[in-house]
């Protein structure tokens, strides 16, 4: 894979996480004093829409994982 093809992959797993904090960001307070995720009011979440959006997160990230081998396992051959 060319420099460019990785930097594209990797760049569109930056979207799909950017896209799951923004809805975390959306649903979820923050704690004013430490900046977190208040998860003290038990806040519910569209479970169908958390597990769609960490889908796309997890199948970016392990499309990447493969090609990290991929290019690791050529790089022996040479």
């Amino acid at each position: 894979m060319t420099k460019d093809e990785i930097m594209k992959e990797l760049r569109a797993y930056e979207d799909r996480r950017d896209e799951f904090y923004r809805f975390l960001d959306e649903h979820i307070p923050h704690d004013a004093s430490t900046g977190l995720y208040d998860f003290r009011n038990r806040v519910l979440l569209d479970a169908k829409k958390v597990y769609e959006l960490f889908h796309k997160l997890d199948y970016q990230a392990r499309k990447i994982r493969g090609i990290v081998v991929n290019e690791i396992l050529e790089g022996q051959k040479s």
